[in-house]
């Protein structure tokens, strides 16, 4: 007879293990459930024949610009508003800026001023 209220009790916790499964997976994913978030991209902007190429790009809110300088002479990436200054770029090296707001960014190489670029944020 001591089995009979365990075996009661185990086939009750069994139902209700059941049930309580059986309505989870109807209910799906939860409604508040956030999309997932869009990764950030890079955008990348060589320097080289004296020259940004490409001379303009358009990246999303939280986006970064590389700039890696592929010439001969020493470079910079510098912005017309003052927003930004890569400081000199030698051969082979890059710079990186996260643009955190929407806008358009006229930039420069402050050692030769005739280079000029564009990075436009939406």
């Amino acid at each position: 007879m001591s089995r009979s209220p365990a075996r009661a009790i185990l086939r009750l916790l069994t139902a209700l293990v059941a049930v309580l499964s059986l309505g989870a997976l109807m209910a799906g994913p939860a409604a508040s459930a956030a999309p997932p978030a869009k990764p950030a991209a890079e955008a990348i902007v060589l320097i080289q024949d004296f020259q940004f190429d490409p001379p303009s790009v358009t990246i999303a809110v939280g986006d970064t610009v590389r700039w890696t300088n592929n010439d001969s002479a020493t470079h910079t990436s510098t912005s017309d508003k003052g927003v930004w200054d890569s400081g000199n770029l030698t051969t082979g090296t890059s710079f990186r800026r996260t643009f955190r707001t929407a806008g358009t960014f006229p930039y420069h190489c402050a050692i030769h001023p005739s280079m000029t670029g564009t990075v436009t944020v939406r």
